[in-house]
């Protein structure tokens, strides 16, 4: 059997994840902040081999978490991490018994995402146009259109690059989770929002950002969030003003629509079909409000 420290083993998998596995950089984020903190809380209780690592010492750490106040969903995630961490230790013979087997993740009840109406999203055009030059405005609502049009990921808008668009297929070649490569069907409207933005570009050769800053730097996660919020916030009172309201506004208005869920799921880039089917209870709850809003007898 190997010996080695937890902070070795964890950054080799880290290292594999980024390498191997290729994990998106948010992905690889997310497991980082993660691990780091339960190696940081081993080191506490003078836990530094991987060895030592006990279900008595994960339960701890549980309760740590807890005291910390933090979310179902947020223990959920950083025991996901851990698993992820001991099958790793397991595969390299790093140890025998996985002490995180027994440790289930706590009941999360999943919250229906929130979405804006299709008037909303139009408002947020006319608004764009009112308050930005031509060139910004086209850029702003290319940046929409994509989000909301073709329900993209932040992360998947701010890779593409200008070859990235096919106006002859009709469809936006994207670079999804895991480095899975997808092909996205691209509408009328969309189509005809982003050849009014590519005509605004000096640059258009295949490998130039399709976005980019003042600076010419390729647009950033941050920059995405911040125009989102913004106008956003203008349009509606929800609670949550991220890119991805306008992702779960467009899978729920093409299921509204009765858009086949398959087909649904291969736009989204979802792996598990479960993750597309949250969107048919969005679509069946507003239609229960509808009901009760509209109907004499509700």
């Amino acid at each position: 059997m190997k010996q080695l420290d937890l902070k070795t083993v964890a950054d080799e998998m880290l290292s594999e994840m980024s390498g191997i596995t290729r994990a998106s950089e948010n992905t690889l984020e997310a497991y980082s902040r993660d691990i780091k903190e339960f190696v940081n809380f081993c080191s506490e209780k003078e836990i530094n081999s991987i060895d030592r690592v006990s279900e008595r010492t994960i339960r701890h750490f549980i309760i740590r978490l807890n005291e910390n106040e933090s979310t179902k969903s947020t223990i959920s995630r950083k025991l996901s991490s851990l698993r992820r961490l001991f099958l790793f230790a397991i595969k390299n013979e790093y140890i025998e018994k996985n002490p995180i087997d027994k440790i289930p993740n706590p009941k999360v009840t999943r919250k229906l995402p929130e979405i804006i109406n299709v008037d909303s999203y139009l408002e947020i055009f006319s608004l764009v146009d009112k308050e930005n030059e031509v060139k910004e405005s086209r850029q702003i609502k290319a940046i929409f259109e994509l989000l909301y049009g073709c329900a993209l990921r932040v992360s998947e808008l701010c890779s593409l690059d200008v070859g990235d668009v096919d106006f002859h297929g009709m469809s936006i070649r994207v670079l999804g989770k895991g480095s899975k490569v997808r092909v996205v069907p691209l509408g009328s409207k969309s189509a005809e929002v982003l050849k009014d933005y590519l005509g605004t570009l000096s640059a258009k050769s295949h490998s130039v950002p399709l976005f980019a800053e003042e600076n010419g730097e390729r647009i950033t996660r941050h920059y995405v969030y911040r125009l989102v919020k913004k106008y956003l916030s203008k349009v509606t009172d929800i609670d949550k003003k991220s890119p991805h309201i306008l992702r779960h506004s467009a899978a729920t208005h093409m299921l509204d629509n009765e858009a086949d869920i398959m087909a649904v799921k291969e736009i989204l880039g979802h792996e598990n079909l479960s993750t597309t089917q949250i969107y048919t209870h969005v679509s069946v709850e507003r239609l229960k409000k509808s009901y009760k809003k509209a109907h004499p007898k509700s």
